[in-house]
């Protein structure tokens, strides 16, 4: 059957990877010759606070990897640096383009981009054609029995499961790689593309970046996702997924993560229901976009947070004097992950034991995750300070030490990022300030000089939590 084009665009965004690409497929299905392209945006760049920004290593490398493999079949990846407003269209005039593949993406600033990019395209004469590839379901698909969009997490995961067809939603996507558009007709696109000329410096990442490093990956905790609803709580042991980063950037994609989750059946129960979690927050964000200014639950809107600049700063920094938290922030700063238990917990100590507002903090992650997701990020913070879409109850606060205890009973995460507390027994590691100063010196720890004092004290500051909230809950 004759094709609708003989040259189309692939443009490539969330979407890094060469298997179960749907724009890609979506492209060769319907044109003789497709190029790829992916721009690195000015105006997203631009706002980047560091220089050396992992998101930028990780999306760079996942590009290197894709142009090598599109080199090994003939053709290349075409990589442009500016406003993809005026890139996009400008390429796929030059190509003779009569249209251009994407993915699309929910993010507010994301969907006026593509917008523009349409109406720039058509005044060419050119279309810009979307497909659905970072969901399972998308806006409108998940509907409630009012035909409205669901608010709460529980009644959403059930309906998503309930319409879920593996052959029909979970399929993979084939493209015909035989349509890529040869070397010969690209040469003109093509120059080196350096970090150091976007402006930015390498940085070292503790995960290997890449479709294939992600696909590996992906194989490996199939081999033990079986033990994931038990060991996904303890952030010493290896017992999460750590495909966030991959998911994120399309090194990996969804599909391919459910169609393993199911395939695994009961096994695979809770691991899938964190990626309906995914989808459930997305579907949040397109509904909603005002959640990124303000919270899900309007009465919320203008509470006034009495945190102090000093607890900010303790917090960002790792140095509480809660030994959880201090572990969990030292390590995302130096890697910018951390375990989802421990996002938790530090969320609650925020804004609940330090009483800073949640936009902070989320923030501070928007700005360090490597994993960085809009929807996920904001989802998860609005969760844990009780103000979001099918929040935590507000009286619930996560007692720090406790949950020391009984997610890392043995300190042995703690020890890892504090060595300054590592000669500590597994009681004294969650809590030394118990422990007399006298024993504290014969370990080497010197409270207020080698590890600081306890910023707040969690018990006044649970009560104070619950009555800041409840006086904002009754109103609403």
């Amino acid at each position: 059957m004759p094709k609708r084009f003989k040259q189309a665009l692939c443009w490539i965004r969330r979407d890094l990877r060469l298997n179960d690409q749907r724009a890609l497929a979506a492209a060769t299905d319907s044109a003789e010759s497709v190029a790829m392209v992916f721009v690195f945006d000015t105006l997203i760049l631009n706002a980047l606070a560091d220089r050396d920004d992992r998101r930028l290593t990780f999306i760079h490398r996942c590009l290197t990897e894709l142009d090598r493999k599109l080199r090994e079949r003939g053709s290349a990846l075409i990589v442009l640096h500016g406003d993809p407003k005026d890139e996009i269209p400008r390429l796929a005039q030059a190509l003779s383009a009569e249209a251009v593949f994407t993915a699309r993406d929910y993010e507010p600033y994301a969907r006026s981009r593509d917008k523009e990019v349409s109406r720039r395209l058509y005044q060419l004469n050119i279309g810009l054609h979307s497909v659905k590839d970072s969901v399972i379901f998308e806006q409108g698909e998940v509907l409630n029995q009012s035909d409205a969009p669901f608010r709460t997490y529980t009644p959403y995961a059930r309906a998503w499961r309930n319409q879920f067809v593996l052959a029909r939603d979970a399929s993979e996507a084939e493209a015909e790689l035989e349509c890529l558009s040869p070397l010969s007709t690209l040469k003109d696109w093509l120059t080196e593309w350096p970090l150091e000329k976007l402006g930015f410096e390498p940085a070292d990442l503790w995960i290997e970046p890449g479709e294939n490093a992600g696909l590996a990956r992906l194989d490996e905790f199939a081999d033990r996702i079986g033990q994931y609803a038990h060991d996904r709580d303890y952030p010493a042991i290896d017992g999460v997924s750590a495909l966030s980063a991959y998911l994120r950037f399309g090194a990996v994609g969804i599909r391919q993560c459910v169609r393993m989750a199911v395939e695994h059946g009961e096994a695979g129960e809770k691991w899938l229901s964190e990626l309906i979690w995914r989808d459930f927050y997305q579907d949040i964000l397109a509904n909603h976009p005002n959640v990124v200014e303000e919270p899900f639950q309007p009465q919320y809107k203008d509470l006034d947070y009495p945190g102090s600049e000093e607890g900010w700063e303790a917090w960002c920094k790792g140095e509480t004097g809660y030994p959880i938290v201090d572990a969990a922030m030292r390590c995302f700063n130096a890697t910018g992950w951390m375990h989802d238990r421990l996002r938790m917990i530090v969320a609650s100590f925020l804004t609940k034991d330090l009483l800073v507002d949640y936009r902070k903090g989320e923030a501070y992650f928007a700005r360090y995750l490597l994993d960085f997701d809009l929807a996920s990020n904001n989802g998860g913070w609005q969760w844990a300070a009780s103000v979001g879409c099918d929040a935590q109850p507000y009286f619930r606060i996560f007692n720090p030490i406790l949950q020391s205890k009984k997610f890392d009973p043995d300190g042995k995460f703690i020890r890892q990022w504090l060595p300054e507390l590592a000669a500590l027994d597994n009681e004294a590691i969650h809590w030394p300030h118990n422990l007399p100063a006298f024993d504290l010196l014969a370990q080497g720890i010197e409270l207020g000089n080698t590890y600081p004092h306890p910023v707040v004290d969690h018990a006044t500051q649970r009560d104070l939590a619950i009555k800041l909230l409840s006086t904002v809950s009754k109103k609403g």
